[in-house]
């Protein structure tokens, strides 16, 4: 089986790389001449994903503009967040509510997504069907991060994630969801933190590790110094 629709978070603020984000959305920063946004769209066609799902609130007028320019045979669909940002999973929901589509691939643009993700993608969607999973997520020990300051987020034990003492793991910003773990919220404006937490309660939040070296643009100082890598 294979997922047809990817979602790219593009709402946020990026508040820790001011002042640049004060002009420019996040998303359409630029390593090596390359905007994030594009990166993270070109690991998603070679992925042979069919559609893009993308949410924007925060200078959506630029996010919308760039996109309509943007040469791709992806079919882009561009959901506002409407009159106040939703955060992570409020964002999610709100993409995915209105298709009858399942399953659906998540990407953060904060990371720097290159071609070497794909075999890891890949295994992960194998993974997450063959077991009828509902929701895993790609993570990476945290020794192999670009900014070594980062805490970890997870333990990664036997497969499942959880969040006891000694986290070594990093979430690197993909995810695979089905929206069915959104049954049971009611509110609109809520994290991932929140319903990841809740399959942990329950068992159920997988992890499949990458073991790629991690360029994730934290904040300004790390953005500057990956401009120079």
């Amino acid at each position: 089986m294979q997922i047809n629709t990817a979602l790219i978070l593009c709402a946020g603020f990026g508040k820790r790389l001011h002042p640049l984000t004060q002009e420019i959305p996040k998303p359409l920063l630029k390593i090596k001449e390359i905007t994030l946004l594009e990166k993270t769209m070109s690991l998603i066609e070679k992925l042979k994903i069919n559609k893009i799902m993308l949410n924007t609130f925060h200078l959506s007028n630029k996010i919308e503009e760039f996109v309509s320019k943007i040469n791709t045979k992806i079919k882009i669909e561009l959901i506002n967040d409407g009159n106040e940002i939703l955060d992570t999973g409020g964002g999610i929901l709100n993409m995915v509510r209105n298709t009858s589509e399942k399953n659906f691939l998540v990407f953060n643009p904060d990371t720097i997504w290159e071609d070497n993700y794909i075999k890891y993608v890949q295994e992960m969607i194998d993974l997450y069907f063959k077991q009828k999973m509902e929701n895993i997520l790609l993570v990476v020990n945290k020794d192999s991060s670009f900014d070594e300051r980062l805490n970890g987020d997870f333990n990664l034990v036997d497969g499942k994630l959880n969040r006891q003492n000694n986290r070594n793991f990093v979430y690197t910003g993909c995810q695979i969801i089905n929206k069915n773990i959104f049954s049971k919220i009611q509110k609109k404006n809520f994290s991932m933190n929140e319903v990841w937490n809740e399959q942990i309660k329950n068992s159920k939040l997988f992890g499949y590790e990458s073991k790629n070296k991690f360029l994730h643009i934290t904040d300004l100082n790390i953005y500057n110094k990956l401009l120079k890598n």
